[in-house]
Formats: C-alpha cells, sequence, structure tokens
C-alpha cells in the first residue's frame, strides 16, 4: 500500500468514525430529552386519576353529554309539535282556535319540562351509582334539603301546583283571552301567549307581554271560553218614539246575519234585551250577541256601525253630549299668565 492510499484510508476511516458518533450523541439526546415526558405520561394514564378518567370519568362525561342532547330533542320535539298545531289552525277556515288545540298545546310545554326535570334526576342517580355514594348516606342532606325548600321555596311549590291544576282543569290555554287577579287591585289582562306549569304569559293589546307566576293568580276571567257574548247600550233621547226604535233594531237584529263581515263571528242572530236603564236626557237600549270566543269585540264594533246607521236612516237622533273641551297640560313651573301667552285661550 503506498502512502497516499494509507492517507486516503485513515482519512475514510475517522469520517466514518466521526460520523457515527455524532449520529450516537444526537440520538442518546433525543431519547434523553423524550423519555421524561413519556414516563410521565405513560405513569398518568396508569396512575389513579388517569384510570378514574378512563373508567368513570368517561362514563360520567357520555352520561351528561347525552342527556344534554337529550333535552334538547326533548324541547325540539316539543316546538315541532306546537308550531305543528298553529300551522294547522292558521290553514283552516276557523277563526278561532278549538278548546282542545289550546289544551294539547299548553299540555306539549308542560310535558316538555317534566321530561327534562325526570332525565336530570336519572342522570343525578346514575352519576351517584358510577361515584359509588351509597344512598342512604343522602338521607341526612336529603332531610335538610326538603326542610330548606319547604321554608325558602314556598312560593315555587305553590306556582307549580298552581300551575298543574290550571293545566288540568283547562282554564285557560294559548290564544284565550283572559283577565288575571293577582291582588286587591291588581288585574291582569290579555291574551295568553305560553302557559306552563310555573308561569303565565300574557300579551297586551299594546304588545306588552306579562310574566305570572301561576301562585300569584287569585281569580282567572276567561273571555274566550268556547263562546262570547257582545253587549252593545244603546242610548237614544227621551222624546224619540220607543216603538220605532224597537222595529229599526230588531230590523238590525235580523239582518245582521246577512253582513258577509259580522255573519263569520256570530253564533246566532243578536237579540234586543230591551230598555236598560233610563236616564235624564236618556235612554239606554241593550243588543246582546253571541259570537266567537274573543269576537266579541270586533262583533261589537260592527254591530255598533249597523245601529248607528240604521237610526241615522231612520232619521232618530242619537243623543250628542256638548263638544268636548280639552285643557292644555301645563307644567307646575309655568308662570301665571303664560299659559295663553304660550298655548291658547284654554277653555274652562
Amino acid at each position: 500500500m503506498t502512502t497516499t492510499e494509507f492517507v486516503a484510508s485513515a482519512t475514510g476511516t475517522d469520517f466514518v468514525a466521526s460520523a457515527t458518533g455524532t449520529d450516537f450523541v444526537a440520538s442518546a439526546t433525543t431519547e434523553l430529552l423524550a423519555n421524561p415526558f413519556a414516563g410521565r405520561w405513560h405513569d398518568f394514564w396508569h396512575g389513579d386519576i388517569g384510570e378514574w378518567i378512563l373508567t368513570r370519568g368517561l362514563r360520567i362525561a357520555l352520561l351528561v353529554i347525552g342527556a344534554l342532547l337529550a333535552a334538547r330533542f326533548i324541547n325540539w320535539a316539543a316546538q315541532k309539535i306546537t308550531r305543528r298545531i298553529d300551522a294547522n289552525f292558521r290553514q283552516s277556515d276557523a277563526l278561532v282556535r278549538s278548546e282542545s288545540a289550546k289544551h294539547r298545546q299548553a299540555v306539549a310545554s308542560v310535558i316538555s319540562y317534566v321530561a327534562i326535570a325526570m332525565l336530570a334526576v336519572m342522570v343525578a342517580v346514575e352519576v351517584t351509582d358510577i361515584l359509588a355514594i351509597p344512598l342512604s348516606s343522602l338521607v341526612a342532606p336529603a332531610a335538610v334539603l326538603g326542610a330548606a325548600l319547604g321554608f325558602g321555596a314556598q312560593r315555587i311549590v305553590q306556582d307549580l301546583l298552581s300551575g298543574f291544576f290550571i293545566i288540568t282543569e283547562k282554564q285557560y290555554g294559548f290564544g284565550d283571552l283572559v283577565e288575571l287577579t293577582l291582588g286587591s287591585a291588581n288585574d291582569a289582562m290579555g291574551t295568553v301567549e305560553d302557559v306552563t306549569l310555573r308561569v303565565t304569559k300574557l300579551r297586551t293589546s299594546e304588545g306588552e307581554m306579562y310574566t305570572i307566576p301561576n301562585g300569584q293568580i287569585m281569580k282567572s276571567l276567561n273571555l274566550s271560553k268556547d263562546w262570547a257574548r257582545a253587549v252593545i247600550d244603546i242610548p237614544v233621547p227621551t222624546s224619540a218614539d220607543l216603538s220605532k226604535v224597537n222595529e229599526v233594531l230588531h230590523a238590525v237584529c235580523d239582518s245582521a246575519m246577512q253582513d258577509h263581515d259580522l255573519k263569520k263571528l256570530l253564533l246566532d242572530e243578536p237579540q234586543l234585551m230591551g230598555v236598560e236603564s233610563i236616564e235624564l236626557d236618556t235612554v239606554n237600549l241593550r243588543m246582546v250577541a253571541r259570537t266567537l270566543p274573543g269576537k266579541q269585540f270586533e262583533a261589537g264594533r260592527r254591530l255598533r256601525l249597523l245601529v248607528v246607521d240604521a237610526l241615522t236612516r231612520a232619521g232618530i237622533a242619537t243623543p250628542a253630549d256638548s263638544t268636548p273641551m280639552v285643557g292644555a297640560l301645563v307644567h307646575p313651573a309655568t308662570a301665571g299668565g303664560a299659559e295663553e301667552e304660550t298655548q291658547g285661550p284654554v277653555q274652562r
């Protein structure tokens, strides 16, 4: 072997040895860095906490997620039923909802709440079973909790019981026009938007929403139960011929069912009850008509138009009060005499 070949061979050997040593050092360093994390990760999942997470914790998480999905499904099903009942009413020719439809909507809402409550109780029992908590140890805390609820949550229990009887007795339902007495001087009147075990929601004619706890309802007046009655008081002058007035009003009653808009609201022909009261310069006659539930106000307005038109054509003048004088409201801080200067003369 020549000198050149030896040097080349030695150089190549040193290079290979040097490269091999570098790879070994890098591999050893990587293993030293990776082993502590991998070891801790392995020890965690094979320890008590990791084993609890993989067994009991995973079961509890699946139970909770399943319960949440089931609750969402129950709410969706209840809303689907309510929307279908409402859609059937809107697609039909009926002007008002039937009593059974009103009751079904309230029952669907209550069933959804009860189902969700029962689902929560079942999940709680399963979780205590997974955690191996003996139910006998919960007797004392349950007694304390029951006593606390008995004293501190009496209103809630009262609301739930009142709501249960409102729904089961069919006192009112979705779409009913009701007047609820809440106290000696507090009344709420409106259309029922929702009825649950705890609250009743009313929508007033101005668009406001009342949310009333059922336990505070002392008396309920349903203005759209099965049928309603429109009452029209007709004042005429005492100088008018009452016989002629009766003939005109009887003609209005006979022709009411011929009116295209009115016949859809009436259940039978209006009836003239006769003289209701006598005052100094007027005689009040009363006309009544049975209407569809909640349609008594609309029917009453239409009947009044027919009555006024008939009396006018018959030459019977209705009594007219003197022209009302409306006084302007003046701020208390307005100086004396400034009222007429800023707002004009005021009739007193």
